[in-house]
């Protein structure tokens, strides 16, 4: 008998879903409300799409494992994107000092626009899958508390149905999941929000001649010193540009105006992002977005789940942009998705529920590590500290500390942030014997650039002259 899967959204996490699917689905469709750009073209319905994106190892990984023999990682390479690894190939400033840049093999990530990754996503899930995008605008699922049979979809005044074996919610920030679950019948979804009042300022610039290698750079903001987030990064993207993209929590938001942009990336805690644009050249205006906060949809705990009903990637959860998670966590649960189904097939019994709550894991360690630091900025809606957050702060701090000169520590955090290991990856005793013991080397007094990379940065700094 034939299958058919609907996902609703046709962003990276709505396609990673699709490819996840169209190995079980005689038919899998993908239906989207937005037109989609025949390139790597910003659309609208993505707020944050303007601005710095990471896809960590822990994404890249569950990407190349959804399409067989498709790696995600040679077509993102092949379309411009770049590689950096953790270890070698970035230079940060934490809120305890400079991270060390070290010799060993460490994870990489991929950098490039989020343009880009969605299109180069979107033609390799198209051109390898049996998947089909259609535009239309989903209205609700069709079925009852036990079952979902479908979605309706507008047309014109009215609505049509259409038929499926299971759905996936894939519709992004503004999910009306909670809403849709209220309609089958099933009630007492759980949610929260933590936001920072975080502001995102972006601009594009043509790296410089001679600048091509020079590493991602990034300031982190210091939740600890009870002032503003402020954090700035350059990342490197295709067509030989920057992207640029500064942030500030409430009360330290920047702006849109050109001149600010400079000043404020040069007062943030070290003025390196600041330096190395003042004597780039500008390539578009400066876009700003607000929508950051970190929102999250606790599905797995609800009393009541329909069969045939999956939500992921921002429909389950959204995180605050300046940790880089959101991406991976979307390809995580779309890895997941595709685990449950190849294994029990879509009409195994409670397959949905145990596709929700396992995907909620890898949630889990991207919400604590994005919430545990936002709580701690000034003027934050949604709480207060819990003793757990403030536990896993203390001791995210003391492990950052470590990581500044201890390599065994900084490969926890990298591992974990970059959500190649869950969070029991800090407390194996390695990790936490380096945590314990501290730093043994004395703290970097500036970013641990190379002779070049130093020439470099002075021959654009403009602003010492």
């Amino acid at each position: 008998m034939s299958r058919r899967a609907v996902v609703i959204g046709a962003g990276l996490a709505g396609m990673l879903a699709a490819a996840a699917l169209s190995t079980v689905a005689d038919e899998v469709i993908v239906l989207e409300r937005d037109d989609l750009p025949d390139g790597p073209e910003h659309r609208k319905g993505l707020p944050q799409g303007r601005h710095a994106h990471l896809l960590m190892p822990g994404g890249l990984y569950a990407m190349d494992g959804l399409l067989p023999g498709v790696s995600m990682r040679k077509h993102l390479l092949a379309a411009g994107a770049h590689e950096t690894s953790l270890s070698s190939g970035l230079v940060a400033l934490t809120s305890e000092g400079w991270l060390r840049r070290w010799r060993h093999d460490g994870p990489s990530m991929i950098t490039c626009s989020r343009a880009l990754l969605d299109w180069v996503v979107r033609v390799a899930v198209l051109a390898n899958t049996n998947v089909e995008i259609r535009k239309a605008q989903v209205t609700s699922p069709m079925g009852s508390g036990s079952r979902v049979c479908g979605v309706r979809i507008a047309s014109g005044a009215q609505e049509v149905g259409l038929d499926a074996d299971f759905v996936v919610d894939a519709s992004g920030r503004g999910s009306r999941i909670v809403r849709w679950l209220g309609l089958l019948g099933c009630f007492g979804v759980r949610e929260r929000a933590i936001d920072s009042g975080l502001v995102n300022a972006t601009r594009i610039y043509r790296v410089p001649a001679g600048a091509q290698d020079f590493p991602l750079t990034v300031v982190q903001a210091n939740p600890y010193v009870s002032r503003p987030a402020r954090s700035g990064t350059v990342v490197p993207i295709e067509g030989g540009r920057w992207m640029v993209s500064l942030a500030g929590s409430r009360g330290g938001e920047p702006n849109a105006d050109p001149a600010g942009f400079l000043q404020y990336a040069l007062d943030l805690p070290h003025p390196i992002v600041g330096r190395l644009i003042s004597g780039a050249e500008p390539l578009t205006d400066v876009f700003v977005s607000r929508s950051t906060s970190n929102a999250r949809r606790y599905l797995e705990n609800a009393r009541l789940w329909p069969e045939g009903f999956v939500a992921l990637g921002d429909a389950l959860a959204t995180f605050n942009p300046a940790y880089g998670q959101g991406m991976s966590v979307a390809a995580l649960g779309a890895r997941v998705l595709h685990r449950e189904v190849t294994r029990e097939g879509l009409a195994a019994p409670g397959l949905a529920r145990r596709t929700q709550r396992k995907a909620a894991k890898s949630v889990n360690a991207a919400w604590t590590l994005a919430v545990s630091q936002d709580l701690l900025y000034p003027g934050v809606r949604g709480g207060t500290p819990t003793q757990a957050d403030k536990l896993a702060a203390r001791y995210a701090r003391r492990l950052t500390r470590a990581a500044t000169g201890s390599y065994p520590a900084a490969s926890a955090l990298w591992d974990v942030t970059s959500l190649k290991s869950g969070p029991t990856r800090l407390v194996r005793p390695g990790a936490l014997l380096a945590t314990l013991n501290g730093s043994p080397l004395p703290s970097l007094s500036g970013p641990p650039l190379t002779v070049n990379e130093r020439q470099i940065l002075v021959g654009l700094d403009r602003t010492v002259r």
